[in-house]
């Protein structure tokens, strides 16, 4: 079998994160359900506040340029 490469395994990994992440987001849309469910505008703000928070953690990551220390 043959081994797969860096980039293969992070579009496979990545891309099935990804899909799990818009089924989440879509679930978690079906929450606005008036008739279903009850909240407030600030429990939707509190929701949205830390997915905001946790997608800009994880951007950086991957955006952050790694610098060395000189004096």
């Amino acid at each position: 079998m043959e081994k797969e490469s860096k980039e293969e395994r992070f579009k496979r990994i990545a891309a099935r994160r990804t899909k799990r992440i818009l089924e989440d987001l879509r679930r978690l849309g079906n929450c606005a359900n008036k008739g279903t469910y009850a909240y407030t505008l600030a429990d939707v703000n509190k929701i949205f506040s830390a997915i905001d928070d946790a997608t800009q953690n994880a951007k950086a990551r991957f955006t952050k340029e790694k610098t060395e220390f000189t004096l």
